[in-house]
């Protein structure tokens, strides 16, 4: 099962979480405060962190900005608030999937299943084994100087790493796979999120903003992903 990083200045809160997430097999870390959490995941990277907005020393988005510096760690963020400007925040920031407070425990294990098994580290990949494994590398994309290969989460531009989120490797993937074709952001949603996760076209423009940004840092001139206003995004081969 799965390493989790939870950090939540809640008790009950760290308290039901933890509880429930370890009655799945998961190992659970908790830290109460933005600053020892973040020093956690970059000292000791888990498998997914769950991160609250509101907490002391540092919150939930400024520890999500810092941790997306250096890390593609899977982040699920919790928040009491149900403000949208909030959600569209955290995924311009890079996270996974969000859950509302309150929020039952059965909707947080399926939460935490899904982004799992986006990032290839949910019960299905461990139960299929080396084999399978083998499979899914054997579909690794080259596509002119873009490398993917899914198998290790691995973005290569030109022989350089990019470091993508589990969403924004899912995206380009998408993408990649039939270059010269047009994906609706309805289609790049499917690709990228569970039937149970709802997000609007704003969410999937910020994902692939930050993906050309992160491909820019090593490519100032990088173009192979284009806006086709109205109809959505395509790849295009370079």
């Amino acid at each position: 099962m799965a390493k989790i990083t939870l950090v939540d200045d809640d008790e009950n809160i760290v308290t039901s979480v933890s509880l429930a997430l370890e009655s799945h097999g998961h190992a659970v870390k908790a830290y109460y405060d933005g600053a020892s959490g973040l020093a956690a995941l970059e000292n000791d990277p888990p498998d997914l962190a769950i991160l609250d907005v509101k907490m002391p020393r540092m919150d939930g988005m400024e520890v999500l900005r810092r941790l997306r510096r250096t890390s593609d760690v899977p982040v699920i963020i919790l928040t009491s608030k149900d403000e949208e400007i909030d959600e569209i925040l955290g995924f311009n920031l890079g996270a996974d999937d969000y859950i509302h407070k309150p929020f039952s425990q059965r909707l947080l294990i399926e939460r935490v299943k899904a982004v799992l098994r986006r990032a290839g580290r949910g019960e299905a990949d461990e139960a299929a084994g080396p084999a399978s494994a083998a499979e899914v590398s054997a579909r690794a994309i080259k596509r002119g100087k873009l490398t993917l290969d899914p198998a290790r989460h691995d973005c290569l531009w030109d022989g350089k790493p990019v470091k993508l989120t589990v969403t924004e490797f899912l995206l380009l993937q998408s993408l990649a796979q039939r270059p010269g074709f047009v994906k609706s952001r309805d289609n790049l949603m499917d690709a990228a999120y569970e039937d149970q996760v709802y997000v609007d076209d704003r969410t999937i423009d910020s994902h692939i903003k930050r993906m050309r940004k992160k491909f820019r840092e090593v490519d100032p001139d990088f173009d192979a992903i284009e806006t086709l206003y109205g109809v959505g995004y395509r790849y295009r081969e370079t």
